[in-house]
């Protein structure tokens, strides 16, 4: 990834952080014969490696799970908060006029060594774990024990799992550290603006944060 030294994000912590407020990953695999892309939800288990397993799911059906059997190169990539920026924001504009339009955004990719699991038992509590965790403060939360088990087992048996152990991650926060502070406050304001076309409050929170730590 294209990393200009400002906006490199290198605390794991804030990395795994963003993994789990956007756990929608795009896995990308690298076979001879081209590229493959396909989203699915991955669950983070932080305390299983020193940067962290990512834990997925896909239908057997899906050939991407035998790309990776066989050897293929995988990369995840995880999108943050994201917006367009317009230069009509910047305090810049009436200045000189030298302002172009930009995108702000946060992301991280991952790569790492991939193990394809295919026994009942670990697809069995990988799919429980990520339900849990996003049924988790649901008043009417779902649990896959809910289900009959013979149902979710005949379920399982269309599945094939994944083990991410992560090697490299990269953290990109492009969130506006490169403009002057009376840029970032315009922007952090106007994204802030309920009544603003491109209203983005996560990505107001990230200028005024990221602008404060330069």
């Amino acid at each position: 990834m294209y990393q200009p030294p400002l906006f490199k994000e290198d605390d794991l912590q804030v990395q795994h952080a963003l993994i789990r407020a956007h756990p929608l990953g795009l896995l990308i695999t690298a076979p001879a014969g081209g590229p493959t892309a396909n989203v699915y939800p991955f669950h983070l288990d932080a305390g299983r490696s020193q940067k962290g397993t990512l834990l997925a799911h896909m239908a057997k059906a899906n050939g991407q799970w035998q790309e990776l059997k066989e050897g293929a190169p995988a990369l995840v990539v995880f999108q943050g908060p994201e917006s367009y920026i317009t230069p009509s924001w910047y305090a810049t504009k009436q200045e000189t006029g030298k302002v172009v339009p930009t995108w702000n955004y946060a992301m991280v990719q991952v790569h790492g060594k991939v193990t394809v699991m295919e026994g009942a038992d670990w697809l069995h509590a990988h799919v429980s774990a990520l339900t849990d965790e996003h049924e988790t403060g649901r008043a009417d939360a779902w649990a896959v024990s809910d289900a009959p088990e013979s149902y979710i087992q005949s379920q399982i048996k269309g599945i094939v799992g994944l083990e991410i152990e992560v090697t490299e991650i990269e953290g990109k926060w492009k969130v506006s550290q490169n403009r002057p502070a009376a840029d970032r406050d315009r922007v952090a304001e106007s994204l802030g603006t309920s009544g603003e076309p491109l209203h983005n409050a996560a990505m107001a929170e990230l200028v005024r944060h990221y602008g404060a730590k330069r």
